[in-house]
C-alpha cells in the first residue's frame, strides 16, 4: 500500500478533510513536516482556533500570514528539512475577507467605504460559510503566489465537509441571487417599495438603533456593486483550483462506524464530484495483537506467568479481551472500507500512547503515514 509522500507526488496542494474531531490538524501538520523533510518547501495553513498546529509545531502563535518554523526545533528532534522549508498560519476568515474586498475595490475611497460601513462590519465575521470560503481564498492566494512547493490545508471542523467544496458556489450564488440584486439594482415593485414602504420603515428603525440604517445599507450596497465582478472572477478560479489535477484530496478519518461511513460518504461525493482524490488516512486505529480470539482462563494464566499476581492478572485480561473487541470492529470497519476504495491508498495509523502534542509526535505519526503498509503493520504489532 503506498505512502503518504507516493499519494502527493506530482501535487502542489494537498487538502485534508473529514469531520470534526478525526484528527485532520495533526494529519496536516506531520504531512507538510513529513514533505518539508523531503526537501520541499511546504506551509500548512489550519482554520482550527484552537492552537493545536502552533503547539505541535512548538510556535508560541500562528497569524494570517505565514510563518516559518524554527529550522533548529526540528533539527532538535533529529529530523533534517533535506533542504525543504516548513511554514505554517493559521486562517483568519475576517482578516483574509478585508484583503478581499481592498483587491477588488476600484480604488482606496471604495475599499474604505465598505471596510468602514458598519453593515459590512457586522456581516464580514458573520456570513454562513464564509469560513470555508476564505480557507480556499486564502488557499488560492498562496497558490497564486508561486511561494511553496506544496500547500497543505486542515480543513474547517465543519460537521458536513461538503460545505468545504460548496463554498465557492454559495458564495457565486449569493452574489449573483436576487436578494442582493435587488439591493444594488432595485427595479420595479422592489424599486417603489424601496422608495416609499422601506423608507418609512427604515426611518423608525434608525429611532430604533440610533444609527441611519437607510444610509449605511445604501452606502454599502452601492460601494459593493462595484466589485462584484471581481468577486464573482475570483469564485470561479476558486473553485476551478478545487477541481485542478494537481488539487489533492486526502480523507482523514476515525476507526469508528460512524467516521468510516463519514468518508464513505465523502469519498463518493469527491468521484461524483470529479476531483483528484488522493487516499484515505485512518487515525487511532486498533491493531489486533494475534489472530485468535482471546480467552479468559488461558489469557489470565499466560498474564499471570508474568506478573505473579492472579486478580492483577485477571484485571488486565479482561482489559486485553475488551480491546480485541474494538480492533475486530475497527478491522472490519477498514476491510469494508478497503472494499469501497477497490485499491486507493488507505493509511492506518494506530492509537499511539499519548498524545500528540509537539514535533516528537508528529515525526511518530509520520514513522507510519511516510511507510508502507508492511513496515506499519510491523510498528504497530511490535
Amino acid at each position: 500500500m503506498a505512502s503518504i509522500s507516493d499519494v502527493l507526488e506530482g501535487n502542489r496542494i494537498c487538502i485534508c478533510a473529514g469531520s470534526g474531531g478525526v484528527g485532520k490538524t495533526t494529519a496536516s501538520a506531520a504531512i507538510a513536516l513529513g514533505m518539508a523533510a523531503r526537501g520541499l518547501k511546504v506551509c500548512v495553513l489550519t482554520i482550527d482556533p484552537a492552537k493545536r498546529l502552533a503547539d505541535s509545531l512548538g510556535l508560541k502563535e500562528l497569524g494570517n500570514e505565514a510563518t516559518r518554523v524554527d529550522p533548529k526545533l526540528i533539527a532538535d528532534q533529529g529530523v533534517e528539512e533535506g533542504g525543504g522549508e516548513l511554514w505554517a498560519m493559521m486562517l483568519d476568515a475576517k482578516e483574509t475577507f478585508d484583503n478581499l474586498v481592498a483587491r477588488h475595490a476600484e480604488d482606496a475611497e471604495a475599499r474604505d467605504r465598505v471596510l468602514n460601513n458598519r453593515i459590512y462590519q457586522q456581516i464580514s465575521g458573520a456570513l454562513a460559510g464564509s469560513q470555508e470560503y476564505m480557507a480556499m481564498e486564502k488557499l488560492f492566494e498562496l497558490h497564486s503566489e508561486g511561494r511553496f512547493d506544496l500547500l497543505v490545508l486542515d480543513t474547517p471542523p465543519s460537521r458536513n465537509a461538503l460545505d468545504f467544496l460548496d463554498a465557492p458556489n454559495r458564495l457565486t450564488q449569493f452574489i449573483e441571487g436576487k436578494s442582493l440584486q435587488i439591493f444594488i439594482k432595485p427595479t420595479g415593485f422592489a424599486a417603489k417599495v424601496a422608495g416609499r414602504g422601506a423608507g418609512v420603515a427604515l426611518s423608525v428603525l434608525k429611532r430604533l438603533v440610533g444609527f441611519d440604517l437607510l444610509a449605511d445599507l445604501s452606502e454599502f450596497f452601492t460601494a459593493f456593486s462595484g466589485m462584484i465582478d471581481g468577486f464573482q472572477d475570483r469564485a470561479h478560479r476558486v473553485s476551478a483550483l478545487l477541481a485542478d489535477k494537481e488539487t489533492c484530496f486526502v480523507v482523514v478519518c476515525g476507526s469508528q462506524t460512524e467516521t468510516v461511513d463519514e468518508a464513505v460518504f465523502f469519498h463518493s461525493k469527491l468521484m461524483e464530484s470529479k476531483m483528484n482524490f488522493g487516499g484515505i488516512v485512518v487515525n487511532r486505529v486498533r491493531y489486533r495483537l494475534g489472530t485468535r480470539v482471546p480467552k479468559l482462563k488461558a489469557l489470565t494464566a499466560s498474564v499471570d506467568a508474568e506478573l505473579e499476581n492472579p486478580e492483577l492478572a485477571e484485571e488486565v485480561a479482561r482489559n486485553l479481551i475488551e480491546y480485541d473487541v474494538l480492533a475486530q470492529r475497527d478491522a472490519q470497519n477498514i476491510e469494508r472500507l478497503s472494499k469501497i476504495l477497490g485499491g486507493r491508498p488507505l493509511i492506518r495509523i494506530p492509537y499511539l500512547d499519548t498524545d500528540v502534542h509537539d514535533i516528537v509526535g508528529l515525526c511518530e505519526i509520520n514513522s507510519y503515514l511516510f511507510a508502507d503498509e508492511e513496515t506499519r503493520v510491523k510498528l504497530a504489532t511490535k
